[in-house]
């Protein structure tokens, strides 16, 4: 072991070049796994993880989570970049920034983020730059809440309209078919797109895409596929009724995902990488309900178009879906292990695979489950708001130790010079 690093009056920590203020510059970045020998070998869940040009220094990431807190013009405040920051210096792997709708119609409530303006893409640079400047990665998913936008906040718990009363914009809502979510629910009936208007909302994630990456400086997108929002609306038998090109056949219905994909991808670098995530089962009583199968086969697709990652969720789709305890009754498993091992085995190394849900309960069984390859990166809510250090938690619980942020690493480990003697250990650890 390194004998304690003496600090020296001529010793100075640089300040990170991406910001205007001072934050010391890291050497490396938080929740690198940090060996204690030469031979030591990291668990799967610190191992790093290859997603296009990105290198995640571990495979957990921070999954979005809406925090209602935008101003009244969709724009990021200075909670989001505290709320952000308290994640993004604590080491996961990857830190996804809430649903952000890409239309004005798409909100899914008042105080969502927007990113159809360049002014709201300019309010979320200071967040991304703070990233940068701790080493750490971030993307953000881009959504359209379809029948299911200008909801209430969920903190209120009404599961009712937004009006006019206070900044809603439910007479705006549109979906694939003017069918509401909840028959004699509190939820308007949308109204029902044109093809022109599907071009334009088309192009709405194209350009969203394009903000997010050549404004704010993210690096990954992630397109909101799921829990019954618009681009999960057209795929869906259940929400999709439309008789043109848009709906019917399997092919039909996922056209407009397609060419979502399509628009993002062209509106962006070749290598800045984007990730889907889907609903990949409704949990619906409906006969025709959406399945693994489907999902399956959508799989093959986004293979095909160059999806980096898929983000395996379920349901949103049916209200009639029943309550979800996380855990999977017959398996006895996170409720999403299931679909992503399903996927996992269908598309093996062609298409990274991610899995959402519980995950946070058990280090152990997590680390197991990215040991058998069940999928590649474990993305975490609410385990991260209850305890924004939960990746310093898990190294804790597995009994091995990770690189801190330097501001972090009151009297722990390890201290400047062991840092720095094993930077060149650290980044020659293979990536895979």
């Amino acid at each position: 072991m390194t004998v304690p690093y003496e600090v020296k009056p001529s010793d100075e920590i640089k300040g990170a070049p991406e910001v205007s203020y001072y934050t010391p510059e890291q050497p490396v970045p938080a929740g690198t796994f940090y060996p204690q020998s030469s031979d030591e070998v990291a668990p799967k869940i610190f191992q790093p993880l290859k997603i296009g040009k990105l290198a995640l220094p571990n495979r957990i990431g921070v999954s979005p989570m809406c925090q209602y807190s935008a101003d009244y013009n969709f724009e990021a405040t200075p909670y989001h970049l505290i709320h952000y920051g308290s994640l993004v210096n604590r080491g996961p792997g990857i830190t996804i920034v809430e649903s952000t709708a890409v239309s004005p119609e798409g909100g899914l409530s008042p105080h969502d983020l927007g990113i159809w303006k360049d002014e709201q893409a300019e309010k979320l640079k200071p967040i991304v730059d703070y990233a940068h400047s701790q080493k750490q990665l971030i993307a953000i998913q881009l959504g359209h809440g379809g029948r299911k936008a200008s909801g209430q906040p969920l903190f209120l718990h009404l599961e009712q309209v937004a009006d006019k009363s206070v900044n809603g914009f439910a007479d705006k809502a549109v979906a694939p078919s003017a069918l509401a979510f909840r028959p004699n629910g509190n939820l308007p009936v949308p109204n029902e797109l044109t093809k022109d208007e599907i071009k334009r909302v088309v192009k709405d994630f194209g350009a969203a895409a394009r903000r997010a990456v050549e404004i704010s400086g993210f690096d990954a997108v992630e397109i909101h596929g799921a829990h019954g929002y618009l681009i999960n609306e057209f795929y869906s038998p259940i929400s999709n009724k439309r008789t043109d090109e848009y709906g019917g056949s399997f092919e039909n219905r996922t056209k407009f995902l397609k060419e979502v994909i399509d628009s993002v991808k062209s509106s962006i670098p070749n290598d800045v990488p984007v990730f889907l995530r889907i609903s990949a089962a409704e949990n619906s009583p409906d006969p025709e309900a959406w399945t693994i199968e489907d999902s399956k086969k959508l799989a093959d697709i986004l293979v095909e178009k160059g999806i980096a990652l898929v983000d395996v969720s379920s349901g949103g789709n049916d209200y009639r879906q029943p309550p979800r305890s996380g855990i999977s009754k017959e398996l006895r498993e996170p409720i999403h292990v299931p679909l992503s091992r399903a996927i996992k085995q269908h598309v093996g190394d062609k298409l990274l695979v991610s899995c959402v849900g519980g995950l946070e309960k058990d280090p152990e069984l997590l680390n197991k489950y990215l040991e058998e390859g069940t999928f590649d990166l474990a993305l975490i809510g609410r385990g991260f708001l209850r305890n924004p250090g939960l990746v310093w938690e898990f190294a804790d619980k597995l009994g091995v130790r990770l690189h801190q942020a330097l501001q972090l690493g009151w009297g722990f480990w390890p201290n400047k010079q062991q840092i720095v003697d094993l930077i060149e250990r650290t980044s020659k650890l293979e990536v895979n």
